[in-house]
């Protein structure tokens, strides 16, 4: 008995030393994760944040600041396009490592993300087709109407969550992308698209004969931030690092006069 028991002893022991080389490799693994690479989740048709230029190249907005961050973390940088819909499943899977797209700072997605501190207001207004034929002015004016926004987008949610509104619409209609949007609304398919301002605003300036932006807003104004998956508190806390030295030295603000004309990052302490 006493060498049976003296055998389960060691076999403990050898048993919980294993566990311990295997919680010091996770954790080393854990701090060592992102020392090359960062797998970034994007809607790749959300101008100007994040799209593709007529050699289908990746540019915007977000996809330049988020090059120059992982640049001064010494890091290499991925941008895997998603459905905007399912941002959820993606980041919790492991799939990207966060979310650098224009994503709003919501309390839904908080439930399933953290996030940096918020880089850019944002606010829901309308757009209609040049000559607004339906005499599209305020939120009211939408009753029987054709109205589109993007899948999985907080207009999407603040219409969902307002019954009233959306039982005034003639239809209500979910597409995947802005890209999308924009063709639905030209064709006619859509009388009104409820949309951020920034995206509309761009596509103004490209196509300002074919559409145009209506000063409603809709919905409560909003701000951008860079979402992590829910416990990944190292990430983000690197990624504020670097970006907060942007906002500093003046980066940030170059950045956002090549897209804008003008600084709008927020500055905060």
């Amino acid at each position: 008995m006493r060498k049976i028991f003296v055998m389960i002893l060691l076999v403990m022991t050898a048993t919980l030393a294993g566990c311990g080389d295997d919680t010091e490799k996770n954790s080393t693994s854990s701090s060592k994760r992102y020392d090359t690479k960062i797998v970034i989740g994007v809607d790749d048709e959300f101008s100007p944040m994040c799209f593709h230029d007529e050699n289908g190249d990746l540019i915007g907005f977000d996809v330049d600041l988020a090059k120059e961050a992982c640049k001064r973390l010494g890091v290499q940088v991925e941008f895997k396009p998603i459905a905007w819909n399912n941002k959820e499943f993606e980041i919790k899977s492991g799939n990207i490592d966060m979310i650098w797209n224009g994503c709003d700072i919501m309390d839904e997605y908080k439930e399933y993300m953290i996030f940096s501190k918020p880089y850019m207001d944002n606010r829901q207004i309308l757009m209609v087709r040049k000559g607004n034929d339906k005499n599209i002015q305020t939120e009211g004016d939408l009753e029987g109407k054709v109205v589109g926004t993007q899948s999985g987008s907080n207009s999407e949610t603040y219409v969902d969550e307002n019954e009233k509104l959306k039982r005034s619409f003639a239809n209500f209609v979910t597409y995947n992308n802005i890209k999308e949007g924009f063709e639905m609304l030209n064709n006619g398919e859509l009388d009104v698209l409820i949309i951020d301002e920034i995206a509309a605003r761009y596509e103004m300036i490209k196509n300002p004969k074919t559409c145009e932006a209506i000063e409603a807003t809709i919905g409560p104004v909003t701000e951008f931030g860079i979402g992590f998956g829910k416990e990944n508190t190292v990430l983000r806390d690197r990624i504020q690092k670097v970006f907060d030295g942007m906002i500093e030295d003046g980066t940030a603000a170059q950045i956002s006069e090549k897209w804008f004309k003008a600084d709008i990052i927020k500055h905060l302490k």
